[in-house]
Protein backbone atom coordinates (compact mmCIF):
# COMPACT_ATOMS: atom_id res chain seq x y z
CA UNK A 1 0.00 0.00 0.00
CA UNK A 2 1.43 3.55 -0.69
CA UNK A 3 0.85 6.06 1.16
CA UNK A 4 1.62 9.69 1.02
CA UNK A 5 3.06 11.74 4.05
CA UNK A 6 -0.72 13.19 4.52
CA UNK A 7 -1.80 9.97 4.82
CA UNK A 8 0.42 8.04 6.67
CA UNK A 9 0.25 6.96 10.62
CA UNK A 10 -3.02 6.17 12.64
CA UNK A 11 -5.56 8.68 12.95
CA UNK A 12 -4.20 9.91 15.65
CA UNK A 13 -0.91 10.93 14.05
CA UNK A 14 -2.79 12.40 11.44
CA UNK A 15 -4.95 14.79 13.91
CA UNK A 16 -1.57 16.01 15.07
CA UNK A 17 -0.20 16.74 12.16
CA UNK A 18 -2.99 18.64 10.83
CA UNK A 19 -2.96 20.81 13.91
CA UNK A 20 1.04 21.31 13.78
CA UNK A 21 0.70 21.92 10.35
CA UNK A 22 -2.68 24.62 11.57
CA UNK A 23 -0.82 26.30 14.18
CA UNK A 24 2.15 26.87 11.97
CA UNK A 25 0.30 28.82 9.21
CA UNK A 26 0.12 26.09 6.63
CA UNK A 27 -3.44 26.11 6.27
CA UNK A 28 -3.40 23.96 2.51
CA UNK A 29 -1.44 21.30 4.18
CA UNK A 30 -3.53 21.16 6.86
CA UNK A 31 -6.58 20.91 4.52
CA UNK A 32 -4.63 17.68 2.74
CA UNK A 33 -4.61 15.69 5.79
CA UNK A 34 -8.08 17.14 7.42
CA UNK A 35 -9.86 15.86 4.23
CA UNK A 36 -8.53 12.45 4.44
CA UNK A 37 -9.57 12.45 8.33
CA UNK A 38 -13.00 13.35 7.23
CA UNK A 39 -13.81 10.91 4.79
CA UNK A 40 -12.07 8.26 7.08
CA UNK A 41 -14.58 9.29 9.94
CA UNK A 42 -17.61 11.93 8.87
CA UNK A 43 -19.71 12.43 11.50
CA UNK A 44 -17.27 13.69 13.72
CA UNK A 45 -17.64 16.85 13.69
CA UNK A 46 -13.77 18.24 15.22
CA UNK A 47 -11.51 17.38 11.98
CA UNK A 48 -14.68 18.84 10.19
CA UNK A 49 -14.54 22.09 11.98
CA UNK A 50 -10.85 22.39 11.54
CA UNK A 51 -11.11 21.27 7.49
CA UNK A 52 -13.30 24.25 7.28
CA UNK A 53 -10.84 26.33 8.99
CA UNK A 54 -8.15 25.63 7.47
CA UNK A 55 -9.90 26.12 4.03
CA UNK A 56 -11.49 29.63 4.93
CA UNK A 57 -7.49 30.75 6.14
CA UNK A 58 -6.55 29.55 2.80
CA UNK A 59 -9.34 31.34 1.04
CA UNK A 60 -10.76 28.03 -0.58
CA UNK A 61 -14.28 29.87 0.28
CA UNK A 62 -16.72 27.60 -1.39
CA UNK A 63 -14.90 24.34 0.26
CA UNK A 64 -14.92 26.06 3.34
CA UNK A 65 -18.37 26.91 3.19
CA UNK A 66 -19.59 23.41 2.14
CA UNK A 67 -18.25 21.60 5.33
CA UNK A 68 -19.55 24.32 7.32
CA UNK A 69 -23.02 23.90 5.97
CA UNK A 70 -22.43 19.75 6.72
CA UNK A 71 -21.94 20.92 10.06
CA UNK A 72 -25.20 23.02 10.57
CA UNK A 73 -27.46 20.86 9.36
CA UNK A 74 -26.05 17.96 11.36
CA UNK A 75 -25.85 20.30 14.17
CA UNK A 76 -28.02 23.67 14.04
CA UNK A 77 -26.78 24.74 17.35
CA UNK A 78 -23.03 24.63 16.85
CA UNK A 79 -21.93 28.39 17.54
CA UNK A 80 -18.19 28.31 16.04
CA UNK A 81 -20.07 26.35 13.02
CA UNK A 82 -22.92 29.33 12.77
CA UNK A 83 -19.95 31.70 13.24
CA UNK A 84 -17.79 30.69 10.51
CA UNK A 85 -20.17 30.09 8.29
CA UNK A 86 -21.38 33.60 8.47
CA UNK A 87 -17.73 34.98 8.21
CA UNK A 88 -17.15 33.35 5.28
CA UNK A 89 -20.26 34.03 3.39
CA UNK A 90 -18.97 37.62 4.30
CA UNK A 91 -15.87 37.39 2.25
CA UNK A 92 -17.72 35.98 -0.32
CA UNK A 93 -19.86 38.91 -0.36
CA UNK A 94 -23.16 37.31 0.75
CA UNK A 95 -23.80 39.82 3.18
CA UNK A 96 -27.60 39.04 3.36
CA UNK A 97 -27.30 35.27 3.85
CA UNK A 98 -24.10 36.03 6.21
CA UNK A 99 -26.46 37.76 8.79
CA UNK A 100 -28.61 35.26 9.66
CA UNK A 101 -26.19 32.95 10.52
CA UNK A 102 -24.17 35.84 12.46
CA UNK A 103 -27.31 36.60 14.51
CA UNK A 104 -27.74 32.74 15.32
CA UNK A 105 -24.59 32.54 15.97
CA UNK A 106 -25.00 35.71 18.45
CA UNK A 107 -27.71 34.10 19.89
CA UNK A 108 -26.69 31.23 20.76
CA UNK A 109 -23.45 32.52 22.14
CA UNK A 110 -26.17 34.60 24.97
CA UNK A 111 -24.74 37.85 22.75
CA UNK A 112 -28.44 39.05 22.63
CA UNK A 113 -27.25 42.54 23.13
CA UNK A 114 -26.35 43.20 19.45
CA UNK A 115 -29.68 41.26 17.84
CA UNK A 116 -31.67 44.11 16.77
Amino acid sequence: MDTTYYEHGTAAERWERAHLFFDAKEYTAAAHVLAGLVDEVPGQIGPRLLLARAYYHSAQLRRAESELRVIVERDPVEHYARLMLGRTLERQGRHEEAERHLRIASALAGDFEQLP
